[in-house]
């Protein structure tokens, strides 16, 4: 039997080449050869060996791929196929292929070449609703069912780059409300770029989407999606939401530019375990928006947001939702109005009203930046972004009416900066309608950094609130407040002002080491005959010319100063 040539080198001291070469020409013919004949016994005369990595160029289904040919026949043909065949990488090769509704499948992997792009078409007659999701049944559901590319059930679906996909969504916004656009199509019959239904292990990656119809990224009850490295441009339409999550699980978005027009990132429904990191967003309403359901075991962290009209994190429910387990880490703003808003309860008719909703264990920490009092038009946009009357003197808002449970809500390292400008009469507004919703539908805020209502478990530690342009509003206002925590507190007062912090029938609040930063008539103005256990302990308040004052039957039992 011949010895292999490492076992012969080994004893002989040659080298393979040398052993390679002293062996006769027939032999080493035969060892080759024979090799050959027990690879090919191992395979079927007829196995489709590379099923599942084959790669289907729409070119190869009659793509023309000039931007004026109708391509939805040909891509929906590839797709088919690769599906058909267990699965693969269907190719939008160098071209611009102008495309209708298709529909993506398991298995299927949809590569858009650097120079590639699909054209959603302008003609609205190339679109269809997706039957097989409904919208009925669930609110959440009810923005419609038309999409540029979509999935139904599918599994292990990817969309990626780096190449395109233009919505051509300017063709689907009429110029004058009510009128026909240009497409033919609108309101909840606009094309998202991708709508994805109970579907499972979807990836979007490397890729550029453009100038949307409706929301870029739609996802509706389904399960480990994962977006990766994408940039959103949508701001040529109303709604032009980033991504929207209805009942999403096991969500990762990292590494994304997210420039929309309405919400960047909302999640209703049931969204559970999601985790965003290393991305910026702009918008001309919220970035992350929260609505009803539930959405519990979500983090945000290492994020930008800049020129956010509206208000980068926003929480408001329908009767029966729950916000729970929430964390935001790590966020640089800058000329955002807001900035926070946790603004719970029944805006519905009696009963629904009396139905609670319940927010609790949300977090922010590490925030710093700006907030402005004079949202600018927003960027890159075709549409005009006219600010609501009470969004230039805002602020961050925790607002719980009715029998709703807004609790352990948390401050940790927060450093912004307000535009300032309130005015005395702001400062006056004691009569905020139980109601919940936007921060700017309560009107300008009495306070110029936060206010709380009906809340309870509060926590501020090292949080420092200053005004670019003075304000004469309080820096900190508590309205029912129970038990809460504020250490190391630094802000900024006016001596034309009435208060820096005004509590109103609060209890159980104890305030250590706050810094006045400039000079002020009275640092805490307490109200009410239901205060109660309110300590204010050590730190420095002299530039206030007087510590306390006590208001509409508030007793100075109520207050402990000490230090």
């Amino acid at each position: 039997m011949m010895k292999r040539p490492d076992e012969e080198s080994a004893k002989s001291g040659w080298t393979r080449r040398e052993w390679m070469g002293r062996v006769p020409l027939p032999a080493l013919a035969a060892t080759v050869m024979g090799a050959r004949e027990l690879l090919a016994q191992a395979r079927p005369a007829n196995a489709s060996y590379d099923l599942g990595v084959r790669v289907y160029n729409i070119r190869n289904y009659g793509a023309k791929g000039d931007g004026k040919a109708l391509d939805t026949a040909a891509v929906q043909a590839a797709i088919d196929a690769c599906m058909h065949d267990g699965g693969g990488t269907v190719l939008v090769p160098a071209g611009t292929f102008q495309i209708g509704s298709v529909e993506l499948k398991s298995n299927v992997t949809l590569h858009i070449a650097a120079a590639g792009k699909l054209l959603g078409s302008a003609d609205g007659k190339q679109y269809h609703a997706v039957d097989a999701i409904p919208l009925r049944g669930d609110t959440t559901l009810e923005d419609g069912n038309w999409a540029l590319l979509f999935a139904v059930n599918a599994k292990n679906v990817a969309i990626e780059g780096p190449g395109t996909i233009d919505g051509q969504g300017a063709q689907f916004h009429a110029a004058v409300r009510g009128a026909t656009p240009p497409s033919g199509l609108g309101g909840n019959k606009r094309p998202y770029h991708v709508l994805v239904y109970r579907c499972e292990d979807l990836a979007i990656r490397n890729i550029s989407l453009l100038d949307c119809a409706y929301h870029s990224v739609r996802v509706i009850q389904s399960q480990r999606v994962h977006i990766e490295g994408i940039y959103i441009h949508n701001r040529v339409n109303g709604n032009n939401d980033g991504f929207h999550f209805i009942s999403a699980q096991y969500v990762t978005v990292n590494n994304c530019i997210i420039k929309s027009q309405d919400d960047a990132c909302a999640m209703f429904g049931s969204c559970k375990y999601i985790t965003i990191t290393n991305s910026s967003f702009s918008t001309r309403w919220s970035v992350f928006r929260f609505g009803g359901g539930t959405a519990e075991n979500i983090t945000v962290s290492n994020c930008l947001l800049y020129e956010v009209d509206g208000c980068p994190f926003k929480f408001q429910g329908d009767p029966g939702s729950r916000f729970e387990n929430i964390s935001f880490s790590n966020i640089v703003l800058k000329d955002v109005t807001g900035p926070i808003s946790i603004s719970i309860g029944g805006r519905l008719k009696p009963p629904d009203d009396k139905i609670p909703v319940v927010a609790r264990n949300i977090s922010f920490s590490n925030i710093h930046g700006t907030v402005t009092t004079n949202p600018a038009q927003l960027s890159e946009s075709t549409l005009t972004s006219d600010a609501r009357p009470g969004e230039g003197h805002s602020c961050i808002v925790l607002n719980c009416v009715n029998d709703s449970v807004l609790e352990n809500i948390s401050f940790d390292n927060i450093h912004l900066t307000f535009g300032g400008g309130g005015t005395a009469e702001d400062a006056a507004r004691r009569d905020l309608p139980q109601v919940f919703g936007e921060y700017f539908m309560l009107g300008p805020m009495p306070a110029y950094g936060l206010y709380a209502r009906n809340a309870r478990g509060i926590t501020l530690q090292n949080v420092r609130f200053q005004v670019s342009t003075p304000d004469l509003r309080p820096a900190l206002i508590f309205d029912h407040v129970q038990d809460a925590a504020i250490n190391g507190l630094s802000v900024e007062g006016d001596v034309s002002a009435e208060s820096v912090l005004r509590f109103i029938d609060t209890k159980d609040v104890l305030l250590t080491a706050p810094r006045l930063l400039t000079p002020a008539a009275t640092f805490l103005q307490v109200e009410g005959a239901a205060n109660e256990r309110i300590t204010l302990d050590g730190g420095d308040i002299s530039k206030a010319h007087t510590p306390l004052v006590l208001k509409d039957k508030a007793t100075a039992s109520a207050v402990k100063i000490r230090g």
